[in-house]
């Protein structure tokens, strides 16, 4: 025969079922509350993505100045990509409200190769829209690759204090030689070919080998002369013997030889050269969506992989 419960267990047992209802009720609303949070980011990011997009496209139906901007190292995984600067240009010149293209330089340079594509799409798009013109305008830095890109505009403007020119190559390196020999580390690399290895840093330098590469960037240097004078002509002082020696100067300095046409910021170049005051950016640049996961660290792996397998001795327009 089953004994009647007591008051102590009728009031614990009425305990636990209260408890388990009240964690019901928790749980119900912690999904409803993470439900209520995913859906807010979601929308927030989307919003986040879009903004400014309707104000572009009717700016973009109005006389304006359309600007493409050059910053950071030049080279095909950075920001400042053969591929986006055209593809930025080929809008910006496209555009019939657009009544000239600005380039914004700040850059100390990089690939010459990069460099060179977007030298020669210049050249081609100024061939296909003769009547709008290009301008180069330098910020803070435009050295090197970023002068070479420049150097293809109708006119080249930057600030009195802007660094101009470094029209040079360099190619640098390291040699651990002498350290592995310290510390009993033997290199083993085996090559089909004489001179396949002349640039690895653990084997021992050869002078014909040295002066076969100062002879590569010799001629890499000839070219990016010939395309500063083809591209600056009778403004260039060339009786200044430092002009192709990888000095750089400052906009006043620039200005006496010949490297730039006037002193003035994007917004001087757009209202009073170019007049039409309003600015359009037609830079292409990595989503925001891909800046936020960055920003989050996912791209820390990928970074650190392009650091390592970047080569040290890769040839520079700097």
């Amino acid at each position: 025969m089953q004994e009647p419960e007591s008051n102590q267990e009728k009031w614990l047992s009425g305990f636990m079922k209260e408890t388990f209802r009240e964690q019901k009720r928790t749980r119900r609303w912690g999904i409803v509350f993470k439900l209520l949070t995913f859906t807010y980011l979601f929308v927030a990011l989307f919003l986040f993505m879009n903004t400014g997009l309707l104000d572009k496209e009717s700016a973009t139906q109005e006389d304006h100045t359309a600007m493409v901007v050059v910053n950071g190292v030049i080279a095909a995984d950075e920001e400042a990509n053969a591929n986006s600067i055209v593809s930025s240009l080929r809008a910006a010149f496209k555009n019939e409200h657009s009544k000239a293209v600005m380039m914004v330089i700040n850059s100390p340079g990089g690939s010459p190769v990069q460099a060179g594509y977007v030298n020669d799409e210049i050249k081609r798009l100024r061939g296909i829209y003769p009547e709008k013109k290009l301008y180069a305008v330098i910020a803070e830095l435009g050295a090197s690759g970023g002068y070479y890109m420049a150097v293809a505009a109708d006119e080249i403007y930057a600030d009195k204090s802007s660094l101009v020119g470094s029209i040079g190559v360099t190619a640098s390196g390291f040699g651990f030689v002498g350290l592995m020999e310290k510390v009993g580390v033997e290199r083993r690399h085996y090559t089909s070919g004489e001179h396949k290895a002349f640039l690895d840093p653990f084997s021992p330098a050869k002078t014909e080998e040295a002066l076969f590469w100062q002879g590569v960037l010799d001629s890499t240097h000839k070219q990016f002369i010939k395309v500063v004078e083809e591209g600056r002509g009778d403004r260039l002082d060339k009786g200044n013997k430092d002009l192709y020696s990888g000095l750089i100067w400052n906009g006043e300095q620039a200005l006496a030889l010949g490297l730039i046409d006037g002193l003035g910021s994007p917004g001087y170049v757009a209202r009073d050269v170019i007049q039409a005051e309003e600015i359009v950016d037609y830079s292409i640049k990595p989503s925001k969506l891909e800046s936020f996961t960055k920003s989050l660290g996912l791209s820390i792996g990928e970074g650190v992989a392009t650091l390592l397998n970047r080569s040290d001795t890769a040839m520079q327009l700097r």
